[in-house]
């Protein structure tokens, strides 16, 4: 048992404490995976030497210095690999480990029953297709013969997920630096259904984001949005940009595009949080030279708005929809 499977206990609008939790897990392995908004993957093949203690044993330790030091709890699956840990957290609950069985027999029994939603990285279209034809467990999948799950989701995806259903893991932890991120979160007082204050949230989100960049001296690849509604359910949407950026207007219209995208017309959204991700110094960014005069004004205003900012406090310069 080498890897283990962390979901933070997040309440609705404490996702920024998220960078510091993971913090937390990279005490005990480099090898960390964040899983936004509220998870990650942690390889402790090394630190299961180091400790002297197995990963189980090593889970209940994060989750009491995750209490004493954040006042989280986190639900923690583990398992020989990355997606058997994932399926083994979806039967863990705050306080337990679940552990997935190591031997090949064992691990058959544990996925036999469970649906094939429990698997990473399969779709709502593939878990349709399959049950049109009955094939609604892994167990089911796994004995299924490899070419008609071809003929169904096609040949490289019917191999994939036979793999997954028979419990071979070819996954891996890949660390990223989600930890080294900026998020900023945005929540309402009440379950809010209105578009026009969910784009006024995100604008603010936006603008607090670019600012913090710029202050920084960094530049973020990818921005990442994500929604949390009433029954405590969220949505998380990423997207990279098309250049490295600290500009508050291009970060705009790459979130209002995700906002846009996931059509929440009647959706009563509890908070929005928004993350910058893959920072890189601003000083070794690329940027793609423009002749158009209105987008250098804008970007000259944006230095004058940090400065009066940095001296007067942040709402001292703010888009006037902010300033009601």
């Amino acid at each position: 048992m080498t890897i283990l499977c962390v979901r933070f206990q997040l309440p609705p609008t404490y996702e920024a404490a998220l960078p510091g939790l993971l913090g937390l897990l990279e005490e005990f392995t480099p090898v960390v995976e964040a899983l936004p908004p509220d998870g990650a993957l942690a390889d402790l093949r090394g630190a299961e030497r180091y400790f002297g203690r197995d990963a189980v044993e090593l889970a209940s330790v994060i989750r009491v210095r995750a209490l004493a030091r954040y006042g989280v709890d986190c639900a923690i699956g583990a398992g020989p690999g990355p997606m058997l840990a994932r399926v083994a957290l979806g039967a863990a609950r705050p306080g337990v480990t679940r552990a997935a069985p190591e031997d090949p027999d064992g691990v058959v029994g544990f996925l036999a029953e469970r649906p094939v939603s429990v698997l990473p990285g399969v779709g709502a279209a593939t878990i349709r297709t399959l049950r049109e034809y009955g094939l609604d467990t892994l167990g089911l999948v796994a004995a299924a013969p490899l070419s008609t799950l071809q003929r169904l989701i096609g040949a490289k995806a019917g191999r994939e997920l036979r793999e997954k259903a028979s419990g071979i893991d070819r996954s891996r932890v890949v660390p990223n630096a989600v930890s080294r991120s900026l998020v900023t979160e945005r929540p309402f007082d009440i379950d809010e259904l209105n578009p026009g204050r969910h784009r006024r949230a995100l604008l603010s989100a936006v603008e607090e984001i670019g600012a913090r960049l710029r202050g920084v001296e960094k530049v973020c690849r990818t921005l990442t949005l994500t929604v949390r509604y009433a029954d405590r359910s969220s949505t998380t949407r990423s997207r990279t940009l098309k250049e490295p950026t600290a500009h508050t207007a291009a970060l705009a219209r790459t979130a209002y595009g995700m906002y846009e995208a996931l059509g929440l017309q009647r959706a009563r959204v509890r908070a929005l949080a928004l993350r910058a991700e893959g920072l890189a110094p601003a000083e070794q960014a690329s940027c793609q030279l423009t002749f158009d005069p209105v987008d250098d004004k804008v970007r000259r205003i944006e230095e004058v708005a940090d400065r009066a900012r940095a001296k007067f406090g942040p709402r001292a310069v703010m888009p006037g929809t902010l300033a009601a």
